[in-house]
């Protein structure tokens, strides 16, 4: 039976960029988890960036009009999960996941521990939380979002 792979290996795995047209017709770029990983890299503490936000950079970098939004957000998500084993293995120097949040501020479910890690290391950077809906919403997300 073969072993799954770790989200380490995920975001390192040899890839190729893809370009194909969206729905609308647009160019889009289909980006390498590296990416994206990349990407969320650049947000500095305290500051917050959203997928959208990412996808403009991506596709800006590679010169089309769009990114995937659905590779783009499986690719964050495998970020996180990947910056948590390098944590768990002892680095110090990981990739900043829980700055990303949704396009409305809301936390991402998806992440590692859904809400709760995410929350945490939120609060730990001076942000506020509204936990008054499903989702936990940054207070205040748009004056933090950092142009990539």
């Amino acid at each position: 039976m073969k072993r799954r792979l770790t989200a380490r290996e995920k975001l390192h795995r040899d890839q190729q960029v893809k370009f194909a047209k969206d729905p609308q017709g647009r160019a889009m770029v289909i980006p390498r988890p590296v990416d994206v990983d990349a990407a969320v890299r650049k947000v500095r503490r305290g500051r917050l960036t959203t997928i959208a936000a990412i996808r403009e950079k991506l596709a800006k970098d590679f010169g089309t009009e769009t990114a995937c939004p659905f590779c783009t957000g499986i690719f964050v998500t495998i970020a996180s999960r990947a910056a948590e084993e390098g944590r768990a293995e002892g680095r110090k120097r990981i990739t900043p996941w829980w700055r990303v949040v949704r396009d409305n501020g809301a936390l991402n479910e998806k992440f590692p521990s859904a809400f709760k890690l995410q929350a945490r290391m939120l609060k730990a950077e001076g942000h506020r939380l509204d936990t008054s809906r499903k989702a936990p919403r940054v207070v205040g997300w748009e004056r933090a979002l950092q142009k990539l």
